[in-house]
């Protein structure tokens, strides 16, 4: 099947690469084998900086489109996120510990958050390949490069809690499903999904600063000191930071 001269299957395809590239962020713990309290807490502020510095490149995004529905989806994302950290409090099944390897339903909310924020990028995937092909290569290049620290993001989270490295790439792989998924509908309806786009990368963005804040570093300030905490958050933001200009670059 073809649309606007391209086949369907190659959007599909590098979408799907870009998913694959999300379980790379998760390599490192394959050759760390002991994880102490000062590594959780420091692996928490990183994973909040990751997160605050991919949350403010979404709603920089969103704002191009549109700003107040930009705004209007960080806010549907934080009470989303509350709301289903109050559900999964009421309703948590235990089973699901076993299968995710940790003991907390914290992992399962990040991931969640995670997943969400694919929807949005599947959706720039498909919208960028209907405009140019070459230009579909660059975002699906761009994003799949982006994947591979908010894979680490994931595993930071998830191994130090007890998942192995192997199950931290399939868990990292599996919250970023959404980017093949939405990518052909996207590129097929183009002009209905860019209108909601922004409302999607809002949406993204509010869920995962409320993880941050609520989740994220507090766990970290009770296994480091707040000078430590705060220096790892900023040292991360940094990174995250200077990737994303090399990239754009």
């Amino acid at each position: 099947m073809e649309y606007l001269g391209l086949p369907v299957t190659i959007v599909f395809f590098y979408a799907l690469l870009t998913a694959i590239a999300t379980g790379l962020g998760a390599i490192p713990f394959f050759f760390i084998k002991h994880v102490s309290d000062s590594f959780l807490g420091k692996s928490n502020a990183v994973a909040a900086g990751l997160m605050l510095s991919a949350s403010y490149s979404l709603v920089f995004e969103g704002y191009f489109e549109n700003e107040w529905m930009t705004l209007l989806g960080m806010l549907a994302g934080v009470l989303l996120v509350i709301g289903a950290d109050k559900w999964m409090g009421r309703h948590y099944d235990m089973d699901i510990q076993h299968l995710v390897g940790g003991s907390k339903r914290k992992m399962l909310l990040f991931l969640g958050i995670m997943t969400v924020h694919s929807f949005a990028e599947g959706i720039g995937v498909g919208v960028s390949f209907a405009n140019t092909m070459e230009f579909g290569l660059y975002i699906a290049l761009a994003i799949a490069i982006h994947n591979i620290p908010e894979g680490l993001a994931i595993s930071l989270v998830m191994v130090p809690k007890g998942t192995t490295p192997l199950r931290a790439v399939g868990w990292s792989i599996f919250s970023s499903l959404p980017q093949p998924i939405m990518a052909v509908p996207a590129f097929l309806f183009v002009d209905a999904f860019q209108e909601y786009l922004p409302f999607g990368l809002g949406l993204a963005a509010g869920a995962m600063i409320w993880m941050v804040f609520a989740e994220l570093i507090p766990e970290s300030l009770q296994k480091c000191s707040a000078h430590k905490t705060a220096l790892w958050v900023s040292l991360a933001i940094i990174a995250m930071s200077a990737f994303q200009i090399i990239i754009g670059d």
